[in-house]
């Protein structure tokens, strides 16, 4: 990390302000290169005005100076705050690069904020959680991450790990003493509790997963049930194509909206009937592919006719998945219908679409697990903790069965190491390159 970095780190285009950033033990020096007055002592964490002088124009502008080890990266840190504007901030990247700065990398600042000890690896993914938010929960989630609550989670459990393998050192280390009954059992009841702390994390999990990828949600149905007017009213807005031909819908519409701080991706599907147009085939063709990727399905039926052929094998089709009967029409309703899991609306009066609403959240979202401090919402982090889970499983097999002491201890390492994978402990360099490039330039 010898070399100092830069980069744009607000979005481009024409604004108020852009920050530009850089790190690196050169980074005073560099920025002095386009300062018409250099800067001889400058005190850090002091703003100050400087006017910045390039071969094409010149700027007022704020320089922030961040001495290391106290700053985001942990190395010296300059932000210049230039006036917003896409050839302002671009030039003065140039003429930056132009006088010994590189360009970051992906994710860059931040990858050297973890390699000089700032932020655990899970706090990084926290920070990319925080800008990628969309919802109240998302940024709750994320917030949480970056703020260190599930490292602080994982080291408890290390600490366990760390004093059980302790102990099973002094066993192996001094093997005239026999191993008593009442210590295996001591090493079996920390494991199981641990154990059991993994599990909760775990379970966290499917919830965590839909704060942060949000409710998929697809709107399933016969022609002209009304399923474009349905996601017009839960949107708000017209979004979807409405009309009285069946068949308008030809593609899958994806639209999202927002609900108790949920993001819930609504997915509207061609009308499921028989037909030989080939576009329209293409359309049923997709809508059938959502089935699989849905975590809800609004079957949605019009309350003046019997159900069709078409609906009552697409409804025994879907009878294993998680299904609520959306029964619309109702201004108008000339049959009753007694499903197990229904709801009756009305897109055209817009009746019980905020009990629609309510209904999707409860149906898919545990609110026990909303409070949590800790909730997992990242994929990487789940299977960590599943094969911490499994190594743990693997030593109570072993002591059970054999007693063999360096065995458990061999087990209890690798669900150590696997712990060590969230927080970067296990410091697996594919991994670390592998989040890091999600990051966006800047950052």
């Amino acid at each position: 990390m010898e070399k100092t970095i830069c980069a744009i780190s607000t979005p481009i285009g024409v604004g108020g302000i852009s920050v530009i950033r850089l790190s690196g033990k050169e980074s005073i020096n560099i920025v002095n290169t386009i300062l018409e007055n250099k800067i001889e002592n400058l005190e850090p964490r002091k703003m100050l005005l400087k006017k910045i002088k390039t071969k094409s124009f010149c700027d007022n502008a704020i320089i922030a100076y961040f001495k290391a080890p106290f700053s985001y990266t942990g190395e010296d840190v300059i932000e210049i705050q230039c006036h917003g504007g896409i050839y302002i901030t671009n030039e003065i990247l140039k003429a930056l690069i132009k006088n010994g700065a590189t360009i970051a990398e992906n994710g860059e600042f931040t990858k050297r904020a973890f390699l000089n000890g700032k932020l655990s690896l899970d706090k990084a993914e926290g920070v990319i959680d925080m800008i990628n938010a969309e919802s109240e929960e998302q940024a709750k989630a994320a917030y949480s991450l970056m703020n260190g609550n599930l490292s602080t989670d994982i080291k408890s459990m290390q600490d366990v790990l760390t004093d059980i393998l302790a102990e099973v050192e002094v066993s192996i280390d001094y093997p005239e003493h026999d191993i008593e009954y009442t210590t295996t059992q001591k090493f079996v009841e920390k494991v199981t509790n641990l154990k059991e702390k993994i599990n909760n994390l775990i379970n966290t999990s499917e919830t965590g997963m839909l704060i942060k990828n949000g409710i998929n949600v697809a709107i399933l149905g016969s022609p002209n049930v009304g399923k474009s007017s349905l996601m017009n009213a839960l949107l708000g807005y017209k979004r979807a194509i409405v009309t009285n031909i069946a068949g308008t819908t030809r593609d899958t519409i994806t639209e999202s909206y927002v609900y108790n701080g949920i993001k819930v991706n609504l997915i509207d599907t061609a009308g499921i009937r028989e037909s030989d147009n080939e576009v329209e085939q293409i359309g049923i063709s997709l809508a059938k592919e959502k089935l699989d990727t849905a975590d809800l399905i609004l079957f949605v039926i019009d309350s003046t006719r019997q159900l069709n052929d078409d609906e009552k094998e697409l409804l025994d089709k879907i009878k294993n998945k998680k299904v609520v009967i959306v029964i619309n029409k109702i201004d108008e309703k000339k049959h009753e219908f007694t499903f197990e899991n229904q709801i009756e609306i009305s897109t055209l009066k817009n009746l019980n679409i905020e009990k629609l609403k309510q209904k999707i959240y409860d149906e898919i979202i545990n609110k026990n697990i909303i409070g949590n401090s800790t909730i997992i919402t990242n994929t990487r982090h789940k299977i960590a903790l599943e094969n911490a889970q499994k190594s743990l499983e693997d030593s109570l097999k072993t002591l059970e069965n054999t007693e063999n002491l360096e065995l458990f201890s061999i087990d209890l390492q690798n669900a150590f190491l696997f712990l060590g994978e969230i927080t970067g402990d296990s410091n697996k360099e594919n991994i670390i390159d592998r989040i890091f490039s999600k990051f966006c330039l800047g950052k």
